[in-house]
């Protein structure tokens, strides 16, 4: 099956350059700092949603336990950081990669179900398990009291720059490494999409029968997949316990995360590369436009959101594709 991805490889490229571009020459246009706050916290998602993508847009693997992944890495990171003194920079890529090796483990067992309910369920189920263990680990975690006191990402010379600085105050630095790890996933994605690899998960998802009558080794390329997305989630987990500096239970591993990826890579576009941050976008910066609206702000977002699924079921980044089809064509595609 051809995928977007396939017919217009320079062209979503073109478009992910341009958009890393057009978000590094946002803080030339504005400093303020919550609309900063809010486009950062756009990007993190959106990021976290590709991750999460990769696995089930693109492999066809829909797991319900990707803040597990993410949780732990914002955790891990924040406890080696605090109780080792060792650098957030270094912390943050050991966390993503603890988080790796328990997506590996995890997968081994979880990924032989072939039957999509009972993957879910039980990605859930693992998900919750952390959740609570992480809860009662009050010694290190310190429950839902909350694990305060994560340092901020060290400052730091770049040259031609100046002082690179984190503070809660000027949040331009946390915005300019948050396009890093949102170019680093996005890009990593269209690579992974591009190889060999990327055609085998592509093949597992649209026949698993069909897969492995083409030489696919079906457990090889999920382990993998699996294991790849949980590090990207881990390194997110990271930046973002060294951005609000205090984390508890239910932010870091609630059930709310899990919706928050799904609901964006619907509403952006399932298996499709920049349709999460589509989502992202949509749903961090539509929140925002509906809190003038007081009580009735998650109605009219619920309805929304409702309508543009029903609507819309692709996502919004198909319309970009229906035009280009219509413009190439003449027709409206069917």
């Amino acid at each position: 099956m051809t995928t977007p991805e396939n017919q217009k490889p320079l062209n979503n490229l073109f478009i992910l350059i341009a958009l890393a571009v057009v978000f590094c020459l946002v803080p030339l246009v504005t400093q303020e700092a919550y609309f900063l706050h809010i486009c950062i916290l756009a990007l993190l998602f959106g990021a976290l949603a590709s991750s999460w993508n990769l696995i089930n847009g693109y492999a066809g693997i829909f797991t319900f336990g990707h803040q597990a992944f993410f949780g732990l890495g914002a955790y891990g990171s924040a406890l080696m950081s605090m109780r080792l003194g060792l650098s957030p920079w270094l912390t943050m890529w050991a966390a993503g990669l603890m988080s790796a090796a328990l997506g590996l483990v995890i997968s081994l067992p979880v990924l032989r179900i072939r039957s999509i309910p009972h993957i879910a369920i039980v990605t859930l189920a693992f998900a919750e398990i952390v959740r609570i263990v992480c809860s009662n680990l009050t010694d290190f975690t310190r429950g839902e009291l909350g694990l305060w006191g994560i340092p901020p990402f060290t400052s730091f010379l770049l040259p031609l720059v100046g002082d690179v600085t984190f503070d809660a105050a000027h949040k331009v630095a946390y915005f300019y490494v948050v396009i890093l790890l949102w170019l680093l996933i996005v890009g990593a994605t269209y690579w992974i999409l591009r190889s060999r690899f990327g055609f085998g998960l592509r093949a597992i998802r649209d026949s698993q029968i069909a897969a492995e009558s083409l030489g696919v080794h079906l457990t090889r390329y999920k382990t993998l997949v699996f294991g790849f997305s949980s590090f990207l989630a881990g390194i997110l987990g990271a930046f973002y316990a060294h951005y609000v500096l205090i984390l508890t239970p239910s932010s870091a591993l609630g059930i709310d995360i899990m919706i928050q990826i799904v609901a964006m890579t619907l509403i952006g576009g399932i298996g499709r590369l920049l349709g999460p941050t589509i989502g992202a976008f949509i749903l961090t910066l539509g929140l925002e436009w509906l809190r003038g609206f007081g009580e009735y702000r998650m109605l009219i977002y619920g309805v929304l959101l409702v309508l543009i699924v029903m609507f819309l079921p692709k996502g919004l980044a198909s319309m970009r594709l229906g035009f280009l089809r219509r413009q190439t064509t003449g027709k409206i595609p069917t």
